[in-house]
């Protein structure tokens, strides 16, 4: 649900995703919301796993435990190239609390916060 992964530090990641008429997630030619908090996610996983390969390191499995303050301003259409980004809230332990924004031409769509496990 990701196309590249543009930045990533220990802050957070941007990413971006094009989207495809093919997407499991398109329904009447739009991106649904599930695909938006799977996006958000899946930004999350591509920056551990970054920051996994850098330190050869093996990458846990994680687990979306809870969305929050989910807001949804409009939904993409396909063709669109959306940009996502995640900031690091809060980390203790083996749980992630991240903010997750994702912009459709410098627009906020959707933006929620996140709680994520990782399993060691």
């Amino acid at each position: 649900m990701i196309s590249t992964l543009e930045t990533c530090d220990d802050l957070g990641a941007t990413t971006t995703f094009d989207v495809s008429e093919d997407n499991i997630f398109v329904q009447q030619h739009k991106l649904t919301e599930p695909a938006l908090i799977e996006n958000i996610a899946q930004t999350a996983a591509a920056r551990i796993g970054f920051i996994c390969q850098q330190e050869k390191r093996p990458v846990p499995v994680g687990y979306i435990g809870a969305v929050q303050n989910l807001k949804v301003n409009q939904l993409p259409a396909v063709q669109s190239k959306l940009t996502t980004q995640i900031s690091i809230k809060h980390q203790i332990f083996s749980a992630t609390i991240i903010e997750g924004r994702i912009f459709e031409n410098e627009k906020l769509i959707a933006q929620c916060d996140m709680k994520i496990f990782i399993s060691e």
